[in-house]
């Protein structure tokens, strides 16, 4: 067996190792290996124990390195370019093949794609050069027991948290939870919108989908390579409302983390918190939590009628130049991941996805997120597409808009700073791709 010899390159770089054991898909000479770049630090150790798992089943080496949050793109750079480069490796939406698409295989008749739920991307000429593996919705998650506990206190704003339905209704709620905080039992109506580069993408990208889909939207177009800013000042309503409705002084927010926000929610010192399906796990302290989502309310017209986000940022990709071997590795290896009882109970429960795989159609999933997302869809509501995302020009971009929304929290810089980002820089970015 190839043993691949691979550097980390990043923080949260970690290698999976195993022993031979005797599940085989291939026979022992004609074994290949894998080696993952993985994009979501939020699953690394799900994967490393996956890969793990599998190379002791099989004899197969599966190596997984995770870039760190932000880093990805640098990272497949660097990594692409190496004689012991990935095998596997993410691309986030159509866009990112202009720079990719180059060193993807044809995927078409392999197991992922002949077994996919969901819309697949090509190329021209390549029917099928990325598979989506997770289907994902976000909002604001909030504590069901905490809303409802302050339903029942006197001259509540709503009698039921079915009545947050636009955020007019939302900021009333917030802002009178967080002028009642100490009676209720809590710091702030919202954990704190981390600002570090652990926590921010939860802003620069996820709710910066908002304002992009609702431009879109209106002019009846998927993409857009430049912005009016026709709905930044919507985007401004929810981040002001993160900012003063919080656990802590929105000027300490640039060194708040992921984790913080999260300890927070799940310590129930606030009502709500902005995340996604994946901030749920089955052994996390969330778990114990009884939680729903709400839509990311902004204050346009119409946004009664909204569900929460969802869609997928996440395809899976396969390197053309690797070696044949590993190539077919690669794709036994994923076979595995989406058929097995372990991979799907990793995909499903313990990286919380929604997984458009047939071989899931009968996999119950035990994540409350889902349920609640899914209510808003059986109750007409629609769900809100991630074209906003998908519109995003460059890591840059994204880093940028972070860089603004600190600037902003700090009172260093008005809102204009920010609104610059999604219009001069976003056509910009996109400009000089």
């Amino acid at each position: 067996m190839k043993t691949k010899k691979i550097v980390a390159v990043t923080a949260m770089a970690a290698l999976a190792t195993g022993v031979l054991g005797s599940y085989n898909l291939v026979s022992a000479d004609e074994k290949g290996s894998v080696y993952y770049l993985n994009y979501k630090p939020e699953v690394d150790a799900q994967w490393q124990e996956l890969a793990a798992s599998y190379t002791e089943q099989t004899g197969v080496e599966v190596t997984v390195v995770t870039a760190a949050s932000g880093t990805y793109e640098q990272t497949l750079t660097s990594e692409i370019a190496k004689s012991e480069a990935p095998t596997l490796f993410q691309v986030e939406n159509e866009s990112w093949l202009d720079n990719w698409g180059q060193y993807c295989a044809d995927l078409s008749g392999s197991f992922i794609a002949e077994h996919s739920t969901a819309d697949t991307l090509s190329m021209e000429g390549v029917e099928v050069v990325a598979v989506p593996f997770a289907t994902e919705s976000y909002g604001i998650i909030y504590n069901v027991d905490l809303l409802e506990e302050y339903c029942e206190m006197d001259d509540a704003v709503i009698s039921s948290p079915s009545d947050i339905n636009n955020f007019e209704v939302l900021k009333a709620v917030a802002d009178d939870i967080q002028a009642r905080k100490d009676e209720l039992g809590v710091e702030g109506a919202f954990s704190s919108a981390g600002l570090d580069g652990s926590s921010n993408w939860r802003f620069t990208t996820h709710l910066a989908n908002m304002p992009i889909y609702w431009e879109l939207t209106e002019k009846g177009v998927t993409s857009a390579t430049s912005l009016d800013g026709t709905y930044v000042e919507n985007y401004k309503n929810l981040i002001d409302l993160y900012f003063t409705d919080s656990t802590c002084d929105s000027a300490l927010l640039s060194g708040k983390t992921g984790d913080d926000s999260l300890a927070e929610f799940c310590d129930e010192m606030a009502v709500f918190y902005q995340n996604g399906t994946w901030a749920w796990t089955e052994d996390g302290d969330i778990a114990a939590l009884n939680i729903a989502f709400l839509p990311l309310y902004t204050g346009v017209e119409g946004e009664e009628n909204i569900g929460v986000c969802t869609g997928t940022g996440n395809y899976w990709c396969v390197n053309k130049n690797s070696s044949e071997e590993d190539i077919q590795a690669t794709l036994d290896f994923l076979e595995w991941v989406v058929s097995s009882d372990e991979g799907k109970d990793t995909l499903a429960n313990k990286m919380a996805f929604n997984v458009p795989f047939d071989t899931f159609e009968d996999y119950e999933l035990a994540n409350p997120l889902f349920t609640s997302a899914n209510e808003y869809e059986a109750a007409g509501k629609t769900a809100v597409s991630w074209i906003g995302t998908q519109s995003l020009p460059t890591e840059n971009w994204k880093s940028a808009l972070g860089s603004a929304l600190i600037e902003y929290s700090q009172g260093t810089a008005d809102w204009s700073v920010v609104k610059k980002v999604f219009t001069e820089d976003f056509a910009t970015e996109w400009e000089n791709r």
